[in-house]
């Protein structure tokens, strides 16, 4: 899996479903397993612990890279696997005023993480493993390195942050040049980057932004490193905040980010600017977040509230609607009539005489 580049998540969640289908085999090897074996582990992941559908397709990855890649066994086509079936929910969207309630019951660090879920348009990782270079203040960007499919981005840095980040960044400084005073000092770096500028893991701008209070052992290498902080530090910060603001819908640190596409879309911006920023690979992806505008179901008045109203005036409502919507969509509107030029008249023919 390292010699592949697998992300070290990818590496201990694949390892943690080849241990569960070896236990439910009786810790048979895999070698004495056929395809019979690996459909009834899938089939009762989907029929007796009902799994999610994206579950399921992780420990299927799993059990595909094991025979396929570790023991070199081609397996025939599982026909007979039951899949979970998946479902297309609409993203959780919190309005402007929940999320400043949202933000309004969060401090220090913790505020300013959630600020740039939803003011950049973060995944909850990717906020973590911002790096002191990765933010450029001058320019007001926000380079985001090795995002989800392994793919680099910039997204824009909310100028209301910027003298917290500068706060923060100082804050890290002071702590990186205490662990050098103790000899320690190095952070983990991406593939082979430590070996080829040994001096890298020791400079500032590679130190993360968000550190963690205290050194750990880097699996990797087994050195004692500066780690980013843990992911649940936040997502236990935005559940307690969602619960203090009285905010009903389920509330996790992926809303922000939800909440920033939805934003921008009702404030017009374009979807294809909206999709790079958001690091979508497909704009069908980003086209989803239309579906959660005022424009839908919160935009239409039932006709239970208008049984009240005269016919007279439900048309004009109508009419003014729709002047509205062409208005606001310019391109939409049907093209201006052409006039009409009035038929020349001709003379009549003299009578005979």
């Amino acid at each position: 899996m390292r010699l592949k580049h697998y992300s070290l998540r990818t590496e201990q969640v694949y390892l943690q479903w080849m241990r569960r289908y070896i236990r439910a085999n009786g810790l048979r090897h895999p070698r004495e397993l056929d395809g019979t074996a690996v459909e009834t582990f899938l089939t009762d992941l989907a029929t007796r612990q009902r799994v999610s559908a994206s579950t399921q397709n992780q420990a299927l990855s799993a059990l595909l890279f094991l025979y396929r890649e570790v023991l070199a066994i081609k397996l025939p086509w599982m026909e007979n696997v039951v899949r979970a079936k998946g479902s297309r929910r609409l993203p959780v969207v919190l309005s402007k005023g929940e999320v400043a309630l949202l933000l309004r019951n969060l401090s220090g660090r913790d505020w300013l993480m959630a600020s740039l879920l939803y003011g950049s348009g973060l995944r909850l990782m990717e906020c973590l493993r911002l790096r002191l270079k990765d933010v450029d203040i001058a320019r007001n960007e926000i380079t985001v390195r090795e995002g989800k499919g392994a793919k680099d981005r910039r997204t824009v840095l909310p100028a209301s942050l910027r003298d917290a980040l500068l706060r923060q960044m100082e804050d890290t400084r002071v702590l990186h040049a205490a662990d050098l005073a103790a000899g320690f000092g190095a952070v983990s770096l991406p593939f082979a980057l430590a070996r080829k500028y040994p001096g890298a893991p020791m400079e500032l701008g590679w130190q993360y932004m968000f550190p963690a209070t205290r050194r750990a052992i880097d699996p990797l290498d087994g050195k004692q490193k500066r780690h980013h902080i843990d992911e649940k530090v936040l997502q236990r910060a935005v559940s307690s905040a969602a619960r203090m603001a009285a905010i009903k819908k389920p509330v996790s640190p992926h809303t922000l980010r939800h909440s920033f596409a939805t934003h921008l879309l009702e404030a017009g911006a374009d979807i294809r600017t909206i999709q790079e920023l958001m690091g979508h690979k497909d704009v069908a992806t980003t086209q989803i977040y239309t579906h959660v505008l005022n424009r839908g179901a919160g935009g239409v008045v039932s006709p239970l509230d208008r049984c009240g109203e005269s016919p007279a005036a439900y048309l004009d409502s109508l009419l003014t609607a729709s002047v509205d919507a062409t208005l606001s969509h310019p391109s939409d509107a049907a093209p201006p009539a052409i006039p009409l030029q009035p038929a020349p008249v001709l003379p009549l023919p003299a009578a005979p005489a």
